[in-house]
């Protein structure tokens, strides 16, 4: 019998979750996320994963080199206050790239999942030029807006030593914003930003209704303080 504080360990995601790209995850998931930032965990992987199908299943695309392309997006960490940020999408091409070749990829699909990861990231300002940078670049924006954005906005601010807001003008309405002193201040100065420039229809439409999500959040933030 199982003593009551001998709890089962929780399942881990694995390749399975993933489906019906599982074998190619039993490959790059060992690969997928590095350092300890639980923004960019592999839930934050499996999120995107599941964006990317469901944007996918409207406008198409190659399956294969989309799931690759998610799987190792996030696959080299780069501290949202580290100098090298912008860098971050090319260095995890650079990586996909190794990694896939190893696989024995043909070239052009090692480029076309090196592009879609180099533009994903809006920090690189990179515009997306094929169907699947296209999606991977809207799967991934939908994690930064709605419940889930506003849950990850606020847990970056924690590890970057940030406060909540400006207690005197928390809205910035009389000085500029500083998102990177104030965790609210990140709202105006990126995430409402992200559902105006979305790739695909499919991915704009869960968008939009992300979008009023977090409006939501920051008027009830406001209201309360």
């Amino acid at each position: 019998m199982r003593a009551m504080n001998d709890s089962p360990s929780p399942a881990a995601l694995g390749p399975a979750h993933f489906a019906p790209q599982a074998a190619l995850a039993e490959a790059l998931l060992p690969h997928a996320v590095s350092g300890d930032d639980g923004s960019h965990d592999l839930a934050h992987i499996h999120r995107v994963f599941r964006n990317a199908m469901r944007i996918a299943e409207r406008e198409g695309g190659d399956r294969r080199i989309l799931a690759a392309s998610v799987l190792l997006h996030d696959c080299v960490a780069v501290e949202k206050s580290s100098p090298l940020r912008s860098q971050a999408s090319r260095l995890a091409a650079d990586k996909a790239t190794d990694l896939l070749t190893a696989l024995h990829w043909e070239a052009p699909d090692i480029a076309a999942v090196a592009h879609a990861i180099t533009a994903h990231s809006f920090s690189a300002n990179i515009a997306p030029e094929t169907l699947e940078a296209k999606i991977l670049q809207d799967a991934d924006r939908l994690d930064a807006i709605g419940m889930i954005g506003a849950a990850r906005c606020f847990y970056t601010a924690g590890r970057m030593g940030s406060a909540l807001y400006d207690p005197v003008d928390p809205l910035a309405e009389r000085r500029a914003l500083d998102d990177r002193t104030f965790a609210i201040d990140h709202f105006a100065a990126k995430l409402f930003k992200l559902s105006d420039n979305f790739q695909t229809a499919a991915g704009a439409a869960i968008a939009h209704e992300r979008h009023e999500r977090l409006r939501a959040v920051l008027t009830q933030f406001i209201d309360e303080i």
